[in-house]
């Protein structure tokens, strides 16, 4: 529905833009932008993928389906659809500009405000996409193009047929040949974007799951070595610093700790997690590590207050115990354990934040259907949420997450969570 009702002000947009005079101002800055040897890298591949793509008699084939001039990116072939399509690769082109000038706007007004951004980049990317169409020769494919082999991750505890994502999987040998240029121009890109970046399924550089293309499941496939450290020393002279968290959940084995490690990337621990088992559980309170990132829950998990609803007694007798969670106040008292971790950072997500049940579940993994709909709310919202924000400003001043707090602010954020005096926890009320 919002697709519906915004791409087509989107194209009158950019229509507009392409209207515009070549000594126009935006004109220019747009010009400027698709003349970037970095942008040219990603987006003309981008915008001919697209361009052939909407042809009405391959609309809905995959790409390896394609007439052969096109899957092979024949250059007499290309060079005409540029010709013959050139209005749908400048409208393309055109609202690529318009979200990046829309988006470093934004950037600039958050990191002014000492907000930063971070993004969230998967390891691997979609089969039927531009990305996998103009470098064959980094994935691994057959002769007629398809995939040879695809992504997934092996039957655990929670599935006992694995999870088959399907996704093409990277000739790491053809990439490490090439210098890893295809990693240093993905990331750079993304960089741009954010302050720092977490790579989903950070573990595939260690070691990856690889299934054979066409099985039914993920069950039979095999453990296959990555690039391991190797592609980040040969990327740090052009990377420099990058901040990048790696998501190392699931199995995880001593090779990706070691990796993380060594390339000194973030790992994560998510409170969710940490009830099963023993006292060694690493996603206690106890084995966080400063160098990681704190989740009371991911995106993927149950809402906290939805999870801690669904809890055995005897779980939520430990939670008492452990970290004096009670009263049903699974949300807020995840929080407050979060910002207790000594992780350099805690991250959660809006609907702890409102203390919202699994109706408000923003993703289930392996369910194709209804993910990813939740809605903050109305514009305006956030006016209406002053009590969450004092309840916010007054753990990060509690737990040491402010710069140089003053004796009166800690005082008062004190005051303010003392269980009986009117504070956040207990009954999970806020009194103001």
């Amino acid at each position: 529905a919002v697709a519906a009702k915004k791409e087509p002000l989107i194209e009158k947009a950019a229509k507009a833009l392409l209207a515009r005079s070549s000594g126009d101002a935006m004109r220019s800055e747009f010009e400027a932008f698709r003349s970037r040897a970095d942008v040219k890298a990603w987006l003309d591949p981008a915008a001919m993928f697209n361009a052939i793509d909407k042809l009405p008699a391959l609309v809905g084939k995959d790409w390896w389906d394609w007439p052969t001039e096109y899957r092979d990116r024949d250059a007499v072939a290309l060079a005409a659809i540029a010709n013959d399509h050139k209005d749908v690769i400048d409208l393309f082109c055109a609202t690529q500009f318009l979200f990046h000038s829309q988006w470093m706007r934004l950037k600039q007004y958050a990191n002014a405000r000492g907000v930063s951004l971070v993004g969230d980049m998967p390891i691997y990317v979609g089969g039927h996409s531009a990305d996998v169409w103009a470098n064959q020769n980094l994935f691994l494919l057959s002769a007629d193009k398809k995939p040879s082999a695809v992504a997934g991750v092996p039957p655990d505890a929670f599935s006992e047929d694995g999870q088959l994502w399907g996704n093409p999987l990277f000739d790491w040998v053809e990439h490490k040949n090439t210098g890893y240029a295809w990693w240093a121009q993905r990331l750079k890109r993304t960089l741009e974007l954010h302050d720092e970046v977490r790579i989903d399924h950070f573990r595939a550089f260690a070691a990856y799951w690889q299934v054979e293309a066409g099985s039914a499941t993920a069950k039979n496939g095999q453990w296959m070595v990555g690039p391991g450290i190797d592609m980040f020393n040969t990327l740090k002279p052009t990377l420099g610093d990058a901040k990048i968290v790696a998501e190392d959940l699931g199995v995880i084995t001593a090779d990706v700790v070691q990796l993380r490690e060594e390339f000194g990337a973030p790992g994560m621990v998510v409170l969710q997690f940490a009830w099963g088992g023993d006292g060694r559980n690493p996603h206690l309170l106890h084995n966080h590590y400063e160098n990681s990132f704190c989740y009371p829950g991911t995106h993927d998990n149950e809402t906290s207050q939805g999870w801690y609803a669904a809890q055995d007694e005897e779980t939520k007798h430990r939670l008492e115990a452990y970290a004096g969670i009670a009263y049903g106040d699974g949300a807020w008292g995840l929080i407050k354990a979060g910002m207790s971790s000594v992780s350099k950072a805690c991250v959660f997500t809006m609907q702890d934040v409102l203390a919202l049940g699994n109706d408000a579940r923003m993703n289930t993994p392996g369910v194709a259907d209804g993910n990813w709909a939740w809605r903050v709310g109305e514009p305006g919202v956030f006016d209406t949420l002053d009590a969450e924000a004092h309840k916010l400003a007054s753990l990060a001043t509690v737990y040491d997450r402010v710069t140089n707090p003053d004796s009166e602010s800690m005082s008062i954020a004190c005051k303010s969570l003392s269980k009986g005096r009117g504070g956040i926890f207990g009954l999970g009320l806020w009194f103001l």
